[in-house]
């Protein structure tokens, strides 16, 4: 893959353990290679490998300067014994599927990790990716991680990064707009390294500050004094994103070994995503060989992205709803910014002229080129809040299956789109657990909801049958341990102070 750079400019060049290490680059832009697609991952044998041969392989061609034995360490330490099934990210049919005409549909079960979110997937291998990248040059140098999150990532990031030797991690997330489940993962959550603050704001705000914060070369200086830098766990570092390529080819190997397709194939998926990581992810997989013929966004009321990949405007000047789906209640969609580098043909002054309209103005128009290569690439479609109580109801009715609110935009997406030409099967992205979210799946459900959340996962639980993840169920037991909560200007004295302890 070579090396790494800004996608707002074509220099200085860094290795792919400088650019994880760094986490975002010094002008605010994300690192990319533009290699990629240059070295494709051989499908001959594919079928026959399991997650962590597939795992060694994407993740060996994507970060090269990491040593074959580095790479299998970290697989093995992120992987072995910490998801819920050896396949790590499942495939489970849909018997009815939704506008399937005859076309197979499953469900690619992301959340069997420990917080029951996709965000596991990645967030169990950063921390392995990341305390290899010392070198003699940053010997003793401690990283304080901040993130901003729309509801998973914090949990996922906390639970990766805990007693970290050598690291601290302060999560940022929107005082009141993720749900009960999502903020005691994060408040009860153990750790002499770990800070964890409520944002008076949205997920925009927390994130855009988070992005000021890195770029404030005063802050930088002061905790390069104390022996810290700054880094991030958001989709925005490419070491969080990398991983997520493997469940791709982890998806296509699990359907060869089903018979449902033929090597050569083609797939197509279907992603809730907002702040676009999770299906770029895709589209790096499509870049290093996998039969994919659509990659399809699908959206919740803040549907900015359904609006961009169809008129090839970018407006974040617009309502900002509060809905059943949070970690999708994004307006400012960040792992954009790289698909928008790829298909201008890595055009930097581009990129930065566009995200510095959305910064200044809230908005930006790509030329017609542009939104034409990635419409060849990317389908979209968005659900309100009733369509998504219908497909969480839907999918139950018809396939005795229980899907989260994220999912379930997925969901309604499928129904309301037919395969694109040429697909063999498409496969639903499901990125939560539904006792994430019991409250929202027990309603869609029709139950009775008691005012308690634990509760109403009792309730599901009896309903459908299923059991609640036991690290969910037992989260009203556990203390709350953090319980700050800030104004957006006050989030950069919050980390130095997080710092300051490390």
């Amino acid at each position: 893959m070579g090396l790494y750079h800004s996608t707002r400019a074509a220099s200085p060049s860094v290795t792919s353990k400088q650019a994880i290490r760094r986490g975002i680059a010094a002008d605010g832009g994300l690192f990319v290679s533009d290699a990629l697609g240059e070295t494709a991952i051989d499908l001959s044998d594919l079928a026959s490998k399991d997650y962590f041969e597939l795992a060694r392989e994407v993740l060996g061609t994507l970060l090269p300067d990491y040593t074959a034995d580095e790479i299998a360490a970290c697989v093995d330490e992120a992987y072995r014994g910490t998801f819920a099934s050896d396949e790590v990210t499942p495939l489970v049919p849909l018997a009815t599927a939704p506008n399937a005409d005859g076309v197979a549909t499953y469900v690619l079960e992301l959340f069997g990790g420990p917080t029951s979110a996709f965000k596991d997937v990645a967030l169990q291998m950063l921390p392995r990716l990341m305390a290899r990248t010392n070198t003699i040059d940053n010997a003793g140098e401690k990283i304080m991680i901040v993130t901003a999150t729309s509801g998973d990532t914090g949990k996922a990031a906390l639970a990766g990064f805990a007693d970290a030797p050598g690291c601290g991690i302060t999560v940022f997330y929107p005082e009141g707009k993720v749900s009960r489940v999502q903020e005691l993962q994060m408040s009860t959550q153990e750790g002499a390294n770990v800070a964890v603050c409520g944002v008076r704001g949205n997920f925009d705000d927390a994130q855009s500050a988070v992005k000021r914060i890195f770029a404030d070369e005063e802050l930088a200086a002061r905790l390069a004094e104390e022996g810290v830098m700054l880094s991030s766990a958001n989709s925005i570092n490419v070491g969080r994103l990398v991983p997520q390529v493997v469940y791709y080819f982890a998806a296509y190997a699990q359907l060869l070994r089903a018979g449902s397709i033929k090597l050569g194939d083609a797939v197509e998926f279907c992603v809730p995503t907002g702040n676009f990581g999770d299906i770029l992810a895709g589209y790096y997989a499509k870049r290093l060989g996998l039969p994919v013929s659509r990659l399809i966004v699908a959206s919740d009321k803040n549907n900015v992205l359904f609006d961009f990949l169809t008129t090839g405007t970018y407006d974040r000047k617009r309502p900002f709803f509060t809905t059943t789906s949070p970690s999708m209640d994004i307006l400012i969609s960040s792992n954009l910014e790289r698909m928008l580098y790829y298909a201008a043909d890595g055009d930097c002054e581009l990129v930065a002229e566009l995200m510095a309209g959305l910064s200044g103005e809230g908005v930006y128009t790509v030329p017609e080129q542009v939104l034409a290569r990635i419409q060849e690439v990317f389908g979209c479609g968005w659900a309100d809040e009733d369509q998504v109580a219908a497909a969480i109801k839907h999918c139950w009715d018809a396939n005795g299956y229980v899907i989260d609110p994220h999912t379930a935009c997925g969901y309604h997406v499928l129904e309301e789109l037919p395969a694109a030409p040429g697909t063999a099967a498409r496969v639903l992205l499901s990125t939560a657990s539904p006792y994430k979210f019991p409250r929202a799946v027990a309603g869609a459900l029709r139950l009775f909801c008691p005012p308690d959340d634990f509760a109403c996962m009792k309730v599901l639980e009896k309903a459908t049958n299923t059991t609640a993840p036991v690290q969910l169920a037992t989260l009203q037991e556990k203390p709350v341990l953090h319980t700050d909560v800030v104004d957006i200007d006050s989030m950069s004295a919050f980390v130095e102070q997080a710092a300051s302890k490390l």
